[in-house]
Parts: C-alpha cells; sequence; structure tokens
C-alpha cells in the first residue's frame, strides 16, 4: 500500500501472513478469512462466519482493540462504487439500531463488489 493511499484512508488488501499474526487463536472452528483489507494500520476483515474490525491504537500500534459483529447483525448495508474523477469506492455496514454505519473507503484497484457479494452472501 502507497503511503499516500495509505494517508488518505483507502484500503488495500491484507497479506495472509499478516493476517496470521493479528488472527492467532481467534478464529473459530470451521472459520476462515474471504477476504481483509487494511486502511492504514487498521483491517476490516470478512470471514464466513462473521465481520471483525480491528483498530490498532497508540504510536506503535501495539494496543489493539478487535470487534467482531455477526453477519446476522447487520441490518443494512451500501456501496458507492467509484466515478471517472473520483476513483474512490465506499462501504457503508449498519449493526443492529445504530444510526451511525461502519465507513470505509477503497481504492479503486480493490474490488468492493467482491465485499459487497460477501456481505449479500453471509447478510442476506
Amino acid at each position: 500500500m502507497g503511503l499516500l493511499s495509505g494517508l488518505m484512508g483507502n484500503a488495500s488488501e491484507v497479506a495472509d501472513a499478516d493476517l496470521e499474526k493479528v488472527l492467532t487463536n481467534t478464529l473459530a472452528d470451521g472459520e476462515f478469512v474471504e477476504k481483509a483489507f487494511k486502511v492504514v494500520r487498521d483491517m476490516f476483515i470478512f470471514t464466513n462466519k462473521r465481520l471483525i474490525l480491528i483498530d490498532k491504537q497508540g504510536l506503535t500500534g501495539s494496543k489493539m482493540e478487535m470487534l467482531s459483529i455477526g453477519y446476522s447483525k447487520i441490518t443494512k448495508f451500501s456501496k458507492e462504487s467509484a466515478g471517472h474523477f473520483d476513483l474512490d469506492a465506499e462501504l457503508k455496514i449498519w449493526v443492529g439500531s445504530d444510526p451511525t454505519p461502519i465507513s470505509k473507503e477503497f481504492k479503486a484497484g480493490d474490488n468492493i463488489n467482491e465485499v459487497y457479494k460477501i456481505i449479500s452472501q453471509h447478510a442476506l
């Protein structure tokens, strides 16, 4: 991921080696990662059972908060595709009765449609 892209909050795919470090002893039996994205230091991980949001905190990023959201708790979701002048796409996910969505931007090279399909398969 380029520094400028990361600073602007765009998402890029996460390498398997990085996922192994973060998800050690986290996944349930039979659970596997379908797609994972990184925005600066934070991660947006889609498994076959849930959505895992990882928020790295502090100067070194050694402190980490992990939020698990079961797909059944997702009440609605949307995507805004990239346009000719705006090269970023945006994904929004509403959880439970919270009126504020979880929102992430995806750079043009990342396939937001694939992520949207993963959510559609599990949340509907």
